[in-house]
């Protein structure tokens, strides 16, 4: 465990804070599709990702989804340190867009962290800050943006996370995370497809241009 932290955020934080992360931090493995943070709950502990990739979900009131933006090694998700430190249920919901793993810190280390380790308030302000962004890019695609470039960044945002031109994805997954339809989703595939820009195969989509 010291040696994965270390790598991870041995750049980031004091020494006496990644001892601290060692002693009071656990370990959790994660598959691909588990959801880790549901909404309407609790959050009882914070995590730091050390491998994967999870993908942050909106709930809206038909209890359709929408992907606001995916955490990566290094990152943590400031919806959960909201949560966390407000003591209120979680209004988002963390599924893991790949298998991971992820060190969970007790909630009551937060604020004391806050006032002890600089490096600890830089991180959490910089958490703040990045997702902020991201999420102010997601107002802008579903604002701006037709769903036609909605569905190609999401195409290229999911190659990027998981490192490959491939994409294992169904289009009613992709209709789901994006709250569209099949339909429109798999008529705007074959239109890229016809344009060369993918390829659609039996179970996954191969991504041509970036």
């Amino acid at each position: 465990m010291d040696e994965l932290i270390i790598n991870t955020y041995g750049g980031i934080f004091e020494q006496a804070l990644i001892e601290e992360i060692v002693s009071v931090g656990k370990l959790v493995e994660f598959k691909e599709g588990d959801v880790l943070i549901d909404i309407g709950k609790y959050i009882k502990t914070m995590p730091l990702l050390i491998r994967g990739a999870i993908k942050i979900m909106r709930e809206d009131f038909d209890n359709g989804e929408l992907l606001l933006y995916f955490i990566e090694k290094g990152d943590t998700c400031s919806m959960t340190l909201s949560c966390c430190m407000g003591d209120k249920k979680s209004e988002i919901r963390a599924v893991a867009e790949n298998d991971g793993l992820v060190v969970m810190i007790p909630v009551g280390k937060m604020e004391e962290w806050m006032g002890r380790y600089k490096s600890w308030r830089a991180f959490v302000f910089q958490s703040y800050d990045s997702r902020f962004k991201e999420l102010l890019s997601a107002i802008d695609n579903i604002a701006f943006m037709h769903m036609d470039q909605r569905l190609y960044n999401y195409l290229y945002e999911k190659s990027k996370i998981n490192n490959t031109k491939v994409i294992t994805t169904t289009h009613q997954e992709i209709a789901y995370e994006l709250n569209s339809s099949r339909v429109v989703i798999s008529r705007l595939l074959k239109a890229f497809e016809h344009e060369g820009k993918i390829k659609l195969n039996r179970n996954n989509i191969e991504l041509l241009r970036s």
